[in-house]
């Protein structure tokens, strides 16, 4: 989601809608890694990244067009511009005319990347979730597919935080949303790259904390679909309390259990990094697989309340559960 607009709702009366409602995990409970290094370019706000089939990596963050960084080594990140220069005009609707795009997710299928982003305003429910496409991923070089699916402000769900999942069999399924009546997933054409029906599958809600839960990501690993999404509340700096939580099925759609046995439509979900000492609010995870591990991206808040880009390593328990280090 838009930090900076989150951070200006929360000076006109956020903090004060759930106040009382916010559990802060303590820091001297965790025992979660700090992020590895990474240097450069840091800020980023709702990560994603894609290895490059020339060789290193594009990571897109949400802003203003788009933020655009590559990195060769997945450790020093470096400006690469926007991906759309010259405006979306396109998502103004949903933006109230703001040039903010949030939480883009890349990936490469087909000789070209595909990128899902959202265009809201915070609090709206008034969103949609748009398709952009490139051969080679530079600033400039996006072209704009359309929009993917929306809500409305008579909505109960809200089509933000997309993510967009390609099985081993080569189904497509797009994963979304935030707060609301939860998580989201849709069929995905994968010629198109837009609504193969109109079926939608709910995946996952909370009943507490204002109902925050969003951020999905879905993974698959050793026979399991691991839904990864983040818990609480985002974009209020070192007062954020973004945790990032999973769950899995054998089956896509669902059910998805955590490792209590809870549905994560019951609001179950395992937690597997929060707050800890100087790190606030590591949430809106994205995974890719990469040659020396499995690897979780996410964004932080340092203790000045600007947003970092996070990277660990994800290890598999002998039970098949993620954990971070």
């Amino acid at each position: 989601m838009n930090f900076r607009k989150l951070l200006l709702a929360g000076a006109t009366g956020l903090l004060a809608l759930t106040a009382g409602a916010i559990c802060l995990r303590p820091a001297e409970a965790a025992t979660y890694p700090n992020p590895g290094v990474v240097t450069g370019s840091t800020g980023a706000h709702d990560p994603s990244i894609v290895k490059k089939p020339t060789g290193g990596y594009l990571l897109a963050t949400t802003g203003d067009g788009i933020t655009l960084k590559t990195s060769s080594d997945r450790t020093a990140f470096a400006d690469a511009g926007k991906a759309f220069p010259s405006g979306t005009s396109w998502a103004n609707d949903y933006t109230g005319g703001s040039a903010n795009l949030w939480a883009p997710d890349i990936s490469y299928h087909g000789g070209k990347y595909l990128m899902y982003y959202a265009a809201s305003t915070f609090g709206s429910s008034k969103s949609a979730i748009f398709l952009a496409t490139s051969t080679t991923g530079a600033a400039g070089s996006w072209s704009n597919n359309g929009k993917v699916i929306e809500s409305t402000t008579s909505s109960n769900w809200n089509a933000i935080d997309p993510n967009l999942t390609v099985t081993a069999s080569g189904e497509w399924w797009l994963t979304f949303g935030s707060f609301w009546s939860g998580i989201k997933m849709v069929k995905i054409s994968s010629s198109t790259g837009k609504r193969a029906d109109s079926t939608m599958y709910n995946i996952a809600e909370r009943f507490v904390n204002s109902k925050s839960v969003e951020a999905p990501f879905v993974f698959y690993h050793a026979g399991y679909y691991y839904l990864f999404m983040s818990f609480d509340f985002c974009c209020r700096g070192a007062s954020s309390t973004y945790r990032t939580m999973v769950a899995r099925s054998t089956s896509i759609t669902g059910p998805y259990k955590d490792r209590a046995g809870t549905l994560t439509t019951a609001g179950g979900g395992t937690e597997i990094l929060a707050t800890h000492g100087s790190i606030y609010g590591p949430g809106h995870p994205a995974v890719f697989t990469d040659s020396d591990a499995d690897v979780l991206v996410y964004h932080y808040y340092n203790s000045s309340g600007t947003a970092k880009l996070g990277i660990n390593l994800i290890g598999w328990d002998s039970s098949a559960w993620p954990y971070v280090y």
